[in-house]
């Protein structure tokens, strides 16, 4: 009698102790992903300047951003999420960000929109109040980065300047690092646009990453 309670007890006291090791397995495990993401994944929330648009997705600045970045540490790998899509808006990068930063939990938020923006002439302010946003979201898992654009002459000396004054002055605002033009030495070179005068061609992706890196590398450093 008490040999068969005694393995009655023992089966017991096995099957619990196989359910708390799971449980314990289950929550470590899903804690230990949560801050690896956290730790490594940088995400680029862009429109076509950084989704590769008219050019293979290898030459666009971002997979060479990639490719630095793998050689860049030794004793850290950085995993680069481009959730970049041609003809984003601010509005649609907002509704988008809550579900990218849920998913991969970013430390550093690369933030490319506003070009589109601009091109449909919408209000400065509708934009400036989108970036903030989603400033705001990016710094409650890491911080944010913005890149600047400036758009053509033709759109008006005074929509202009108010455009690209957006970017400066939400840096300032959020105390965040700036590119202050993502284009510097391309914008208006025909031997570094597509035929549409708009969007870099793969030789101008390099200089792209050359003025992003200096701001991300500090960045990084910091990390």
């Amino acid at each position: 009698m008490l040999t068969w309670l005694q393995r009655i007890t023992d089966e017991f006291e096995m099957t619990f102790l196989r359910t708390v090791i799971f449980i314990f397995l289950t929550i470590s495990l899903t804690t230990f992903s949560l801050c690896h993401a956290k730790d490594n994944t940088i995400l680029v929330l862009g429109d076509s300047l950084s989704a590769a648009y008219g050019i293979k997705i290898e030459d666009g600045w971002v997979n060479l951003l990639r490719n630095r970045i793998d050689n860049y540490s030794e004793d850290k790998q950085w995993n680069v999420v481009n959730a970049s899509v041609s003809g984003e808006t601010t509005s649609g990068g907002l509704a988008r960000l809550p579900n990218l930063i849920e998913k991969y939990q970013p430390v550093l938020c690369i933030i490319e929109l506003g070009a589109n923006n601009g091109l449909r002439g919408q209000p400065t302010s509708r934009m400036q109040d989108d970036l903030e946003q989603m400033i705001k979201q990016c710094n409650r898992t890491g911080t944010a980065v913005l890149l600047g654009i400036k758009l053509p002459p033709n759109y008006g000396e005074k929509y202009t300047q108010a455009f690209h004054q957006v970017y400066s002055d939400l840096a300032k605002l959020c105390d965040i690092p700036l590119v202050p033009f993502l284009l510097e030495g391309i914008a208006l070179k025909d031997e570094y646009l597509q035929a549409d005068r708009l969007h870099p061609t793969a030789e101008a992706q390099p200089i792209i990453l050359e003025n992003v890196w200096p701001t991300l590398e500090k960045i990084l450093d910091s990390i």
